[in-house]
């Protein structure tokens, strides 16, 4: 499993500025290991993010997102002691899920 993401969500007025990163490898199936061999692909295709448990974004991402990826949204809505969660799928199926609150 992959390590926990990192996540900030801090209201201003009524906007919320939601700050993820994003712990993966994010491999691209272009490279090349030391032997020659392409390395297989392996990156995060799917993201979404919840405002406590409605759905308020959803991303497909590509191989061309880097390695460790930042993702950066504003909610409106959204006040303090509200959960944020954000969920990626990658190509290799795992999937992981992290929560904060709005401060």
């Amino acid at each position: 499993m992959a390590d926990p993401m990192r996540i900030r969500a801090q209201a201003a007025g009524d906007k919320t500025t939601v700050r993820v990163l994003m712990a993966h490898e994010m491999e691209s199936g272009q490279r090349k290991d030391a032997a020659g061999k392409i390395v297989p692909a392996w990156y995060i295709q799917e993201v979404t993010a919840s405002h406590n448990g409605k759905a308020v974004l959803a991303a497909e991402w590509g191989p061309a997102v880097s390695k460790n990826p930042f993702l950066q949204f504003v909610l409106k809505g959204a006040k303090a002691g509200d959960k944020i969660a954000i969920t990626w799928k990658d190509t290799r199926g795992d999937t992981r899920t992290d929560e904060a609150t709005v401060s």
